[in-house]
């Protein structure tokens, strides 16, 4: 399911970027390649162009929500497996509602409610509220988001059988996108006989908190070799040189506590509806942080890079191309340091960096910034890729 943000700019069936979409005719809110690829989402889109038209502005049900309803709609017009489903059908996923903690059993109530209001007029004898429980409860533990080459959101997927690959923070694979189609490639050498593993986490942060975060939303934590050797830590978890005194170990968690606070709560305010008084907030919110934070903590610190992303971020938005820029030359360095080799997080730093040299007309810098995103991509996306493609247009106009 296409992100509600994206429509417009992509595909609503096939997520292909282009200009020139035209609009269901009906609803107004659904954009095309074409008349195939209109036709081809229609079996799914008529679900939400009835309730579309229904409640106008007050549609809004979540991604998670939408997702759901076209799993029941699917189920029901097909009896089939689906291409994805080869190894592992969905109802087969696990669930884990038995270690669903207070919030997550609200959050799955709600969603559930949400999916009654919205689509009970437009989809007959929708499921009890057990089995409905459940089936969130599957997608959101075996759920994929997909992204573009730079990571921004576009939408939501599951794939019962890539889902059927073990978590590690030291993947053999990575999992990508084209258009609506998961792919799994390698980015180590992988022998005959040995497991597949991809990541289900960012892999930035030390070896403590991507186990709080496995936990979290799988329910497991980690026995991988790095979370055993904790090799990366050290250098994740780097204090500024130069202190008077080095920091107490209870220093260094209290600082810890404070940059999990701060995170948590910058995502709540990017909720904010005042949107330029909001970005304000935000931008404050990251400076802020990284100047309580740089008292202990040096700037190739996780939790440091953490904050200067989402500042950038920002400053993207608010198209401050230098603010951004100026940070995304703090973060790429240590991003190369702190990720697994070929990292798409490592690749769309690179990538937005070139861009933005290109347009501040900082054309050397931006080749060369471009090269060492294509050089991560030609393996993670493969060569074939159209996001691949696009970048080697980029670089070969700039020639």
């Amino acid at each position: 399911v296409l992100t509600v943000n994206e429509r417009g700019a992509h595909c609503e069936h096939c997520f292909s970027r282009r200009d020139g979409l035209f609009k269901c005719g009906k609803c107004k809110q659904a954009f095309y390649c074409n008349v195939d690829c209109q036709r081809g989402d229609w079996p799914m889109h008529k679900l939400e162009c009835s309730a579309m038209c229904a409640y106008g502005e007050n549609w809004c049900p979540s991604e998670t929500v939408r997702l759901v309803a076209r799993i029941i709609m699917r189920q029901r017009t097909t009896t089939e497996r689906t291409p994805s489903e080869r190894l592992l059908l969905l109802r087969e996923f696990e669930a884990h509602l038995d270690k669903l903690d207070s919030e997550k059993e609200e959050m799955n109530q709600a969603d559930i409610a949400a999916l009654h209001h919205f689509y009970s007029r437009h989809i007959i004898d929708l499921p009890d509220d057990q089995a409905l429980a459940e089936l969130f409860a599957q997608v959101n533990c075996n759920g994929f988001t997909i992204e573009d080459e730079e990571l921004s959101h576009l939408g939501s997927a599951v794939f019962p059988d890539v889902a059927l690959m073990n978590h590690s923070c030291s993947p053999n694979v990575i999992v990508t996108y084209k258009g609506t189609v998961a792919e799994v490639r390698a980015v180590q050498e992988i022998n005959p006989g040995e497991e597949i593993f991809n990541s289900y986490i960012d892999l930035l942060y030390p070896t403590e908190d991507r186990n709080e975060r496995l936990l979290d939303s799988y329910f497991f934590t980690c026995q991988c070799k790095e979370c055993t050797t904790k090799s990366k830590d050290k250098a994740k978890m780097e204090i500024r040189k130069k202190l008077s005194s080095p920091p107490e170990p209870e220093e260094i968690r209290s600082m810890v506590r404070y940059a999990k606070n701060v995170i948590e709560e910058f995502r709540r305010a990017k909720h904010y509806k005042n949107i330029l008084s909001n970005n304000l907030f935000l931008l404050f919110m990251c400076e802020l942080s990284q100047e309580k934070m740089g008292a202990i903590f040096a700037d190739t610190n996780v939790y440091m890079l953490h904050m200067m992303y989402q500042a950038m971020g920002v400053c993207l938005y608010m198209q401050d191309w230098d603010g951004a820029m100026s940070y995304g030359e703090k973060i790429v360095q240590p991003y190369s340091v702190h990720y697994p080799a070929y990292s798409l997080n490592v690749a769309s730093m690179y990538l937005k960096l070139g861009r933005l040299y290109l347009g501040l007309e900082r054309k050397t810098q931006g080749i060369k910034a471009l090269k060492k995103a294509l050089a991560i991509m030609e393996v993670a996306h493969g060569k074939d890729h159209h996001y691949v493609a696009e970048v080697k247009r980029e670089i070969e106009e700039q020639k």
